[in-house]
């Protein structure tokens, strides 16, 4: 399976969206180079609250654009970095993937999938009514969360818009991906 890199963001100030970039580079063990929520420790706010010793396995977010134009056949108008993702990809199911995948991106970069992004009300003031499209309970009663996965970085490198992804799933048994 493999896809293609759309768009990269990165923002060195907390700020809900990330303005696009020609390119970003990925530090290995910390995340996007200059971006806010680098580290090796959490770097989210509210993470950082309750206990700011965690290891960060949020330092790069992914986004499919297949999201982007889903949400935009329901009247939204979403581009790449306005939900804060670091990565926008396109032809990779990511939702789809195990615990434990890698993800190798352009000549060199490697990460890790570590789980979903778990979206916040910030989300209904960036658009109001976007975070319903985003995280629901399906006819079975669980909950579905769209908005991402997250990942560490394993390989360093640049990583620009046009950049292959090819993906590498664990050995089975796979672990299917939950909110980190």
């Amino acid at each position: 399976m493999s896809g293609t890199v759309t768009a990269v963001s990165s923002n060195g100030e907390y700020s809900f969206t990330k303005p696009n970039r020609d390119s970003i580079v990925l530090l290995a063990g910390l995340g996007v180079e200059g971006d806010v929520h680098a580290g090796v420790t959490v770097k989210h706010r509210s993470r950082v609250k309750r206990d700011p010793t965690v290891l960060n396995l949020r330092q790069v977010h992914l986004i499919h654009e297949e999201l982007l134009a889903e949400v935009g056949g329901a009247g939204f108008k979403v581009a790449p970095g306005d939900l804060g993702e670091n990565i926008t990809t396109s032809g990779v199911d990511l939702l789809g993937l195990p615990v434990g995948t890698l993800l190798r991106i352009g000549d060199e970069a490697v990460v890790e999938v570590t789980g979903l992004r778990n979206p916040c009300a910030q989300i209904d003031n960036f658009q109001d009514g976007l975070l319903k499209k985003l995280v629901f309970r399906d006819e079975e009663g669980k909950i579905v969360r769209k908005a991402g996965i997250m990942s560490v970085v394993q390989v360093g490198g640049e990583v620009r818009p046009g950049d292959t992804i090819t993906v590498e799933l664990p050995a089975e048994p796979h672990r299917p991906l939950d909110m980190v």
